[in-house]
């Protein structure tokens, strides 16, 4: 399946961003424009993973797996044969770890950005409450206005819920979310339960590497621990949460340039 995508930079190095659990490649666009300025031999493809943005809907029983091959799909549509570096923030991390197994060839190296490759505990998912409350409201509102106060009213800050609005379409008579909201909602269960430490673990993988905020909890000290003693660095920003790439985005670019 071939997934909306978007490019920054002209370079020959491939590298995919993949963005979290309800985001789309706009998330991590400010992240690939810096860094492209830095590094300009990198070309950059941000696409949006499936059932999200504007992405073909989710299959049926879609797990990591099958969105790993979908970005695989993509790339290759845009001209790339061969491997490619894969950065993946929260579930685009997981997705990358996943592709890492599951299609090698197309795998050159792996970056975690604050993501953890054991299952997440569902009391330490900030994409499930954020998904709590997008299930509760209505499936379409007379305005973005509406649709905002109607999260905010159910407890999202205005940061989280103005992130969410991206994903709504504008029709003749208001605004209709562009995702299938039950399709994320099992997706996110699948997702979350997959234990991923073999892609860690195992021999002959790709390089990897992992930073963390230093606010956040996907990455625990004894998974981080265990990282490292895998061969995988991880770092630490912190003052940053979950949202690495915004809350510390200097400190992050500087980071990625050294790999």
């Amino acid at each position: 399946m071939v997934l909306e995508c978007f490019e920054v930079g002209e370079g020959e190095v491939a590298t995919v961003m993949l963005h979290g659990f309800l985001g789309t490649g706009r998330n991590l666009r400010t992240l690939a424009t810096s860094w492209s300025a830095a590094d300009p031999k990198r070309r950059f493809l941000l696409p949006d993973l499936t059932g999200h943005g504007t992405s073909p809907a989710l299959p049926p029983t879609s797990d990591l797996f099958t969105l790993a091959r979908d970005v695989v799909d993509t790339v290759r549509s845009r001209g790339v044969t061969g491997p490619f570096d894969w950065v993946g923030h929260s579930l685009g991390g997981r997705v990358s770890l996943a592709g890492s197994l599951h299609v090698p060839e197309a795998v050159r190296s792996v970056t975690l950005l604050d993501i953890t490759p054991g299952p997440v505990p569902g009391n330490l998912s900030e994409s499930g409450m954020v998904l709590g409350v997008l299930l509760q409201a209505p499936p379409r509102a007379e305005s973005r206005r509406a649709m905002r106060a109607e999260l905010t009213g159910r407890g999202l800050s205005e940061h989280l819920a103005d992130w969410l609005l991206m994903n709504l379409h504008t029709e003749p008579d208001g605004v209709r979310w562009r995702f299938d909201r039950q399709a994320l909602a099992d997706l996110h269960s699948r997702v979350n339960g997959t234990d991923l430490w073999e892609a860690v673990e195992r021999q002959g993988r790709p390089p990897m590497r992992c930073i963390r905020g230093g606010r956040a909890k996907y990455v625990s000290d004894a998974d981080a621990e265990r990282m490292v003693a895998a061969g995988c660095p991880v770092a630490t920003l912190p003052g940053a949460g979950h949202f690495v790439h915004v809350d510390a985005a200097q400190a992050l670019l500087e980071w990625l340039l050294q790999g």
